[in-house]
């Protein structure tokens, strides 16, 4: 998981927009705060394990990046909610992004991850829900990944199908949340960084 951890990490911080993220050593989680609304570059620095990277497109909501960590290539897709709400309302929580992640060097292509923007409650349930279908979602600290890897694939189509992406976690205090993610140019998105992660 620490692959997944430190593409997360630079996933947030590129969408924050390039304010660093300090990572706390037992579970590291989002410390910055979104600084100014310009193109979401500091989630992007996240998912590409602490290298610069490089906006290469950017398709409705959805930023397609590639960076370099370690001198091998990540590309990934990137978008922050286009809603989110808490049940109570209006709790406080770090902003929330979700990202789909191919790492040739890894044989990894499009792997989704949801940064929830607060630690998850143990043994709690969240949900990713495409296209009519729900996927059950595995968590660590803050970060969200499919449970059952098979269904990844399938999971993809439906998300790049769907109008809208929409994730259900619930907090270490009891908090549930719902974020709606804008599927408007994920496919696109992704079509690009198959191209481009060829290279």
């Amino acid at each position: 998981m620490s692959v997944r951890r430190s593409l997360a990490i630079l996933a947030v911080s590129v969408l924050m927009g390039g304010v660093a993220i300090p990572a706390q050593s037992a579970s590291p989680k989002v410390a910055a705060k979104p600084v100014a609304a310009k193109p979401d570059t500091k989630p992007a620095v996240a998912a590409a394990g602490g290298a610069e990277p490089t906006l290469i497109g950017q398709f409705g909501t959805w930023g397609a990046y590639t960076a370099s960590p370690n001198g091998k290539k990540v590309c990934f897709a990137l978008a922050k909610p286009s809603s989110s709400k808490t049940n109570p309302p209006n709790r406080p929580r770090d902003p929330a992004y979700a990202f789909v992640s191919t790492r040739p060097a890894e044989k990894v292509m499009n792997e989704v991850s949801i940064m929830i923007g607060y630690t998850v409650k143990p043994g709690s349930e969240s949900t990713l829900e495409a296209g009519g279908a729900t996927y059950a979602m595995y968590t660590q600290g803050d970060g969200l990944w499919i449970k059952n890897a098979a269904e990844e694939e399938r999971m993809v189509e439906a998300m790049r199908k769907a109008a809208d992406v929409v994730v259900k976690a619930v907090s270490a205090k009891g908090t549930e949340t719902t974020d709606t993610f804008s599927a408007k140019g994920l496919s696109q998105a992704l079509d690009r960084l198959a191209q481009d992660c060829r290279r």
